[in-house]
């Protein structure tokens, strides 16, 4: 059977998402996991697609990039599903199919991963020197503090008697955050210098 995986990292990418999922149609796949998330976050539907595959099947994604963001990220799962009796096909790589089920689409995939791997750290590099440079013309005010803007909606909850889970899910920040923010808030006043 195959099995396909799509993933974008935002949801204004929906367009690309929807662009996988009628490539791995077109591909055969019976089966399709589809999500938007950061290659960083927690991919559940990538999780989902791992546990379904069986023996004899392959996992089939349009590019590299949408299954692993490093080359040791990608040969993990690639020899997960190895283990398992799994093939993997990457389709869009210069208009070729590459199955890892032989060892020269293995060797190609290496390869390709590596490409994959070394265009990410360099658009990192580019961005840490666009920062760095706005930094020095007096141009970047860095990533708006979100937690921060929310602290009055926590407390409020908090006070309500809220936990902390249903707080950061509620007011669409992380945990720790409304930990910090209810700590700042219950904290004493500094005293004075004498």
């Amino acid at each position: 059977m195959l099995v396909g995986y799509g993933r974008t990292s935002t949801s204004e990418q929906e367009a690309g998402l929807a662009a996988q999922t009628r490539d791995l149609v077109a591909a055969g796949c019976e089966e399709i996991f589809a999500e938007r998330v950061s290659s960083v976050g927690k991919r559940s539907e990538l999780e989902k697609a791992l546990s379904f595959v069986r023996k004899g099947d392959t996992l089939v994604v349009t590019k590299v990039d949408r299954l692993a963001r490093s080359t040791t990220g990608l040969w993990s799962i690639v020899e997960g599903l190895k283990k398992r009796g799994v093939g993997l096909r990457v389709l869009n790589l210069g208009g070729d199919v590459v199955d890892t089920t032989s060892a020269t689409g293995q060797l190609i995939l290496t390869i390709f991963a590596g490409f994959a791997q070394f265009e990410r750290e360099m658009m990192l590099e580019r961005q840490r020197e666009g920062i760095e440079k706005a930094r020095a013309e007096g141009k970047y005010r860095g990533r708006k503090p979100t937690a921060r803007a929310k602290s009055a909606e926590v407390i409020r909850q908090h006070e309500q008697g809220r936990s902390p889970t249903e707080i950061a899910n509620s007011v669409g920040i992380g945990r720790a955050s409304v930990y910090r923010i209810i700590e700042a808030h219950s904290a004493p006043p500094p005293s004075p210098a004498p």
